[in-house]
């Protein structure tokens, strides 16, 4: 669809999203940590980016605890995900 490497509107919300929920999950987070940080860390993107934000955690669940838990950077959980390309 057209989104520059590392660009667009997706990716970059994706990153964002993700910085947020990693910065609620803290250092080494267990799995409930990781959960209950994916739901804060969209509502505090506000109303229509959070809904987003709520379909992409929903879909890419897993790949992103797993990314979170392994310490991942958000921009390559993103571009793991195929939000961002890498």
């Amino acid at each position: 669809d057209g989104v520059a490497p590392g660009k667009g509107l997706k990716c970059k919300l994706c990153t964002r999203a993700l910085k947020k929920i990693q910065a609620l999950a803290g250092d080494d987070p267990d799995e409930d940590a990781v959960a209950a940080a994916l739901q804060k860390g969209c509502q505090a993107l506000g109303r229509s980016k959070g809904r987003l934000c709520q379909q992409l955690v929903n879909k890419y669940r897993d790949q992103i605890t797993e990314g979170l838990q392994n310490g991942d950077m958000p921009q390559d959980i993103c571009a793991a995900i195929g939000i961002c390309r890498s």
